[in-house]
């Protein structure tokens, strides 16, 4: 389910959240379906509980799951996390054009690399559908 870098530079608990939010907006982690518990991811990991305590409390912040007190953590509904991740996405592409732009790249050149890459994402989608 769930691969951790032990060489990424990144703090493991931004390893867990980044591999658990992909997974859900994937929708291989189905909306209001239960999260392993603490333990037993921690367990499943080889890491310690508070790190995922840690990281299933950022992915709560972020609306990505919902609490139950006494039951467990559950994926939110789609409608909870879309418009955070999308405003996110918006600021992160923002940058990028701006910097694009201050390194020398011109708006056809930016435009096209983005056509390129959708359709080679789309590719790879239908050549995953064909599987």
């Amino acid at each position: 389910m769930i691969l951790l870098d032990y060489r990424d530079k990144r703090p493991l608990y931004e390893q867990v959240v980044e591999k658990l939010e992909h997974l859900i907006v994937c929708g291989v982690l189905k909306p209001d379906s239960k999260m392993p518990s603490v333990r037993a991811l921690a367990m499943e990991l080889s890491i310690n509980p508070n790190t995922i305590q840690r990281a299933y409390a950022l992915l709560e912040q972020a609306g990505f799951l919902y609490t139950i007190v006494g039951r467990g953590n559950f994926v939110a509904p789609e409608e909870s996390w879309q418009g955070g991740k999308q405003s996110a996405l918006k600021e992160e592409l923002s940058k990028a054009f701006e910097n694009a732009l201050s390194a020398g790249m011109d708006r056809d050149s930016i435009i096209a690399l983005l056509d390129n890459v959708r359709q080679k994402l789309e590719e790879e989608a239908a050549n995953d559908s064909n599987k």
